[in-house]
């Protein structure tokens, strides 16, 4: 009887590196995070507080904003003007748009940076974030504003994890606990809690505290983050990942609830979202997203029966 041939060890070295570097990329993609909540989400129920982002449809889809040319970056919804607010970072402008995503009007930023996100605070307010310097600015918007300068805002710097052009990508506010969320981009990706910014009393001292929590952010697979929103009626957070064509739900404690996809034929999507930079959702859960360069999609959930 003839004996088995040995595999060469060469053969055998090659295997092993293969099977390292496809072990390595699938934990650089978070594929196995992501893999285990997917078959985890199939035999556990739904939590009756979770959003349910999965259920969410596309009722319009890739819309091109006309009239608009440069890169759009974040979106935030204004539920006193019922608007959507987006910024480009080319030529700096912030951008009002209606729910059906035609431009409303626009307001030149003057030494505004590289702006990346804009949130809603309050009625006339908003926070705009300055990417590579890392800097928060407090803006305040009339009706007739038709430019803004940095110069003359209220803002603030934090300084943390300064690496090149992977700085701050999102903010979503709760305006309970008055806390400002900020995303930076990734390496590393993080979401800081700001708190005591912007400063409402003058009266009172100018306290800022910042924190974060490692072990939500740990716990988030996706490879970075595009833009976040804070739903105040379940104080879930929600986080946008371009990278992993994902929208990921997070509940009070970080742990990931729901996820919804960005893949062409998932949410009833024709195209996949080829870059999406910013997601809002207004006071009846309808939620809106902008890819860059300049469009524009309305996601719906169905009614519950």
């Amino acid at each position: 009887m003839r004996r088995l041939a040995r595999p060469k060890p060469l053969l055998l070295l090659l295997s092993v590196i293969a099977l390292s570097v496809l072990i390595a990329f699938g934990q650089h993609l978070r594929l196995f995070e992501r893999t285990w909540f997917n078959l985890r989400t199939l035999w556990q129920p739904m939590s009756t507080q979770s959003i349910g982002l999965d259920q969410y449809r596309v009722v319009l889809e890739g819309q091109v904003i006309e009239g608009l040319d440069d890169d759009v970056s974040a979106l935030t919804y204004d539920p006193v003007r019922k608007s959507l607010f987006t910024v480009t970072n080319q030529n700096s402008e912030l951008i009002e748009l209606s729910l059906d995503g035609r431009i409303l009007r626009r307001i030149a930023l003057v030494g505004f940076g590289d702006p990346e996100a804009v949130e809603f605070i309050s009625a006339d307010t908003y926070v705009i974030t300055d990417e590579r310097q890392q800097r928060l600015i407090k803006i305040h918007l009339e009706h007739d504003t038709s430019f803004l300068d940095a110069a003359d805002a209220e803002q603030m710097t934090l300084g943390v994890h300064m690496s090149g052009n992977k700085g701050f990508e999102g903010l979503a506010y709760d305006s309970v606990g008055k806390r400002l969320f900020v995303a930076k981009e990734r390496d590393p990706m993080l979401i800081y809690e700001v708190h005591g910014f912007p400063h409402f009393n003058p009266e009172k001292s100018y306290a800022v505290h910042v924190v974060n929590n490692p072990k939500r952010d740990a716990g988030m697979f996706v490879r970075d983050l595009s833009s976040l929103q804070y739903d105040e009626r379940s104080g879930h957070l929600l986080a946008l990942s371009d990278e992993s064509r994902l929208i990921l739900e997070l509940d009070v404690d970080g742990r990931p609830l729901s996820t919804m996809s960005l893949n062409k034929g998932r949410q009833g999507l024709q195209k996949t979202v080829p870059q999406a930079e910013g997601i809002a959702m207004d006071d009846d859960g309808t939620m809106y997203l902008v890819s860059e360069p300049n469009l524009f999609y309305v996601f719906k959930k169905p009614p519950q029966n």
